[in-house]
């Protein structure tokens, strides 16, 4: 009698992870870069405490010159809290510089994972970081005298305007940090982009600048949301500003993701 032998099972291939993909890489990275964040607390602690004090300068410092009455506050909290986002979001360039040069994207480049979600986790974070820190300024804003008259919808409508001008100032200082050679060149770009609310409306009324300024301040993109911002909040007069602030908030961030992916694709090696 002869016994039939089984072959031998073949060698089981070795595992290959799946490569993470969709939201579950984009959640591993928003996941990580809130953990950085967090452990970075004098970088949030400035970006809340520089436009509270600036809020609480131009209130009680300034605010009685330009404003004898004592409504200058309800003036420029708007211009306030765009400043709030500037200062969030420019601590994005500052992360991504320093995830290039320390090499982290190479170590990613070898895992299975999308590459570009190492960016999408930067811009996430700091969109919600952000919007923290918004609602803690608008709430001092309250403190220190502001009233606004907005409805629930004017309420809720201003909080879109802000999500998007914040998520598309983020994108543009992550691509920022990605051209940078480092994080110390990130922050000195960034901090240029941190200057254009003052040469906006956000401070002072346009009519008040010199005519040679008034131009720049005019037809530049934090002019219309900071107009925006005001008129659903204190009930001035819209005009078109919504739709120019909506505007120059899709120009920007399809310019930001653009320029982010090629540089992305150019610096990590991946597509």
């Amino acid at each position: 009698m002869t016994t039939t032998f089984a072959p031998a099972a073949a060698s089981a291939a070795p595992s290959v992870r799946p490569r993470l993909r969709g939201a579950t890489a984009e959640a591993v990275f928003v996941g990580r870069s809130l953990r950085h964040s967090l452990r970075d607390g004098e970088s949030l602690l400035m970006a809340i405490m520089l436009p509270v004090m600036l809020m609480l300068m131009f209130t009680w410092v300034f605010g009685g010159a330009i404003d004898p009455s004592g409504a200058y506050v309800d003036y420029v909290v708007p211009g306030i809290i765009l400043t709030c986002a500037g200062f969030g979001a420019s601590s994005t360039a500052v992360y991504v510089a320093n995830d290039m040069r320390t090499g982290i994207i190479d170590r990613f480049r070898t895992m299975p994972l999308r590459a570009g979600a190492v960016l999408t986790g930067h811009v996430v974070a700091s969109l919600l970081r952000n919007l923290v820190a918004t609602g803690i300024v608008i709430g001092v804003g309250i403190l220190v005298g502001f009233r606004p008259t907005a409805s629930f919808g004017e309420w809720v409508a201003m909080g879109a305007l802000i999500a998007l001008y914040i998520l598309a100032i983020t994108y543009l200082f992550a691509a920022i940090g990605l051209a940078a050679g480092s994080p110390e060149g990130a922050n000195g770009y960034g901090f240029v982009l941190l200057f254009l609310p003052y040469l906006s409306s956000a401070f002072v009324p346009v009519a008040s600048m010199p005519e040679w300024l008034q131009p720049v301040a005019e037809h530049q993109p934090i002019t219309p949301i900071v107009e925006t911002i005001r008129g659903l909040l204190m009930g001035t007069p819209l005009h078109t500003e919504p739709w120019w602030a909506i505007a120059w908030c899709l120009v920007i961030l399809a310019f930001a993701v653009a320029w982010g992916a090629w540089l992305f694709r150019r610096k990590a090696g991946r597509r």
